[in-house]
């Protein structure tokens, strides 16, 4: 899992909570259900069973791998729609290339490609033609986050964000790596641009260490388990690959290490995810994310009317 590494940690500025910080407790912990998408690569749904009012801003997650690819198996998705929110591309392992109806570009280890689909687009997400041919390990994370309505008709823009400017971090001793991808935490500023106010952090923890991080105010919070095991909150609760928790309320969020991990990590490794919640009607009709189903039938027309773009 290469993401951003550091090969020495203790070169990092440190963050560290406040000793009066309140933990956020854990408020519920779900497992991830397997599942295809597009052409037929593999998916976690990380977001199945949480309550929306929980994820609000956000509003759908997949894990896409953890696969090895023999040549010739690597797919893709075909040109879909999307309309009234923002998709985050977070590339872990592997290459994809993106293109939609404004651009395009490529990512790769560690680099994320965010796109606010707005008034709307057309998109598609493969693997490059080298990696169809030679197969290869490929593993990543897509987001989905709400827009609010003042900002669901906005502009369609996206910015690829490189491994090398992700800001990073280590916790006081230095058995943390912390990347903040977008938003505010503890005083460091990822390089993400977020129309909804987040936070994303892929954080990982050595095998024993254990990671206290001061958390937005006024931002909800959620992990989720990319690999390894651990446990989360004051309370210590187990937790394992492919899980999400939810927080409640405090000042701070805390993850830790088991001693000892399995075969596939050295560590475990986790997505930390917080926003200011938006608290406004959702309607969700496939790729399409709106406040009412008037503007879900709008939004179905406009696509068929060729108004969100053509492929090419």
């Amino acid at each position: 899992m290469p993401a951003t590494t550091v090969s020495d940690l203790t070169t990092l500025e440190r963050i560290a909570p406040s000793p009066r910080d309140r933990s956020r407790p854990v408020r519920s912990l779900t497992t991830a259900p397997a599942g295809f998408e597009g052409e037929g690569f593999p998916v976690r749904r990380a977001f199945a069973g949480v309550d929306l009012a929980d994820l609000d801003p956000f509003i759908h997650m997949d894990q896409m791998g953890e696969v090895s690819y023999a040549p010739g198996e690597p797919k893709g998705t075909s040109w879909h729609p999307h309309r009234g929110f923002e998709t985050v591309t977070y590339m872990i392992d592997g290459t994809m290339e993106h293109q939609d109806s404004e651009g395009g570009g490529v990512i790769t280890n560690g680099d994320t490609q965010w796109m606010t689909a707005g008034s709307g687009l057309l998109h598609i997400e493969r693997p490059p033609e080298a990696l169809v041919t030679s197969g290869g390990l490929f593993h990543g994370i897509q987001l989905w986050v709400n827009l609010p309505a003042a900002e669901k008709m906005s502009t369609p823009r996206y910015q690829d964000l490189r491994s090398g400017e992700v800001t990073l971090a280590a916790s006081p001793d230095a058995g943390s790596l912390v990347r903040v991808i977008a938003g505010e935490v503890a005083g460091m500023r990822g390089p993400g641009s977020t129309r909804t106010p987040m936070a994303m952090v892929h954080a990982t923890v050595a095998a024993g260490a254990e990671l206290v991080l001061r958390w937005p105010e006024g931002y909800n919070a959620l992990a989720y388990v990319l690999a390894g095991v651990g446990d989360v909150g004051p309370d210590r609760r187990p937790v394992a690959a492919g899980q999400t928790v939810v927080f409640g309320p405090g000042e701070s969020v805390a993850v830790a290490a088991s001693a000892t991990q399995d075969s596939r990590t050295e560590a475990l490794e986790v997505l930390l995810l917080g926003g200011r919640p938006i608290r406004e009607p959702v309607a969700m009709m496939g790729p399409f994310v709106m406040n009412t189903r008037a503007e879900l039938r709008q939004a179905h027309d406009d696509f068929q009317a060729g108004r969100l773009g053509r492929a090419r």
